[in-house]
């Protein structure tokens, strides 16, 4: 089997000394060198997580094959502390709709089934340092390209139906900026340093989509406690943001903008 035809649910059923050999053969297909696998605990499962260094930097395996994605509003119900928090937005003058639901559905990507290959992608975000129409080139020069919205969505989530990474909730006394211990800044599941900080704009081969953050916008704009955090919620595609990164008003702020590349198998 090539790794690239391996499977989420495959490599989430491995014991350690199989994952350990999968990832050996993912390193040796990108040319690169394995450097660690560990486990940790994951809703409904261990997960292995591989680390692999390619040219100087390091690269989280990331199963592929069929694999849900989106966020479920018809199935989920926000707390009442999450929905009361919103209605102090909205009296703010901030959200997209009468309710959480509303807004949110403006925002998330919806639930869906997608077909994904195994790649590698970078354990971090890198900053571009070309205009956005440019970046594929330059990443194609390293043997690298940009992720799809699917792939960041998958590898973000890694297999989570929660709203964020991390679980449905996050805290409401104060904003991703000034929690710095917070959840947001371990590794996920997969072991990708991801959906981390709201001032960082992860940019996609997808015009339309943004991702792990909003420039900065919901800390500065005071916008509110949860409003401040869904910027890291997993499936948030941020179109508003997107449409301003990719518009007139962006395309001379590139350098404030990142993407995290990936290795094909």
């Amino acid at each position: 089997m090539s790794t690239a035809d391996l499977t989420f649910d495959q490599w989430r059923s491995f014991d350690l000394p199989t994952a350990r050999r999968v990832a050996r053969q993912a390193a040796d297909a990108a040319g690169g060198r394995l450097i660690a696998v560990d486990a940790v605990e994951h809703p409904g499962a261990r997960m292995h997580r591989a680390r692999i260094e390619r040219s100087g930097q390091e690269f989280a395996l990331v199963p592929g094959g069929t694999v849900i994605l989106g966020f479920d509003l018809d199935a989920w119900q926000p707390a009442p502390e999450q929905a009361a928090d919103y209605r102090e937005s909205l009296e703010q003058g901030f959200g997209y709709g009468p309710d959480l639901k509303a807004h949110l559905e403006q925002l998330l990507s919806p639930r869906r089934s997608v077909a994904l290959r195994t790649v590698l992608m970078a354990v971090e975000d890198e900053d571009l340092t070309e205009p956005p129409a440019d970046v594929p080139d330059v990443l194609a020069a390293r043997g690298l390209r940009m992720p799809s919205p699917d792939e960041w969505e998958h590898a973000c989530g890694a297999g989570a139906n929660t709203l964020f990474r991390w679980g449905d909730d996050c805290p409401l006394d104060r904003i991703p900026y000034e929690d710095r211990t917070g959840p947001q800044h371990q590794p996920n599941a997969l072991g990708l340093h991801i959906a981390y900080d709201t001032y960082r704009t992860e940019l996609t081969n997808d015009l339309t989509a943004v991702h792990g953050g909003d420039g900065g916008e919901s800390a500065c704009g005071g916008y509110g406690h949860l409003l401040g955090w869904l910027p890291l919620a997993t499936a948030n595609r941020n179109p508003f943001h997107a449409e301003f990164v990719h518009g007139p008003d962006g395309e001379d702020l590139y350098e404030d903008f990142s993407t995290r590349p990936v290795c094909d198998l």
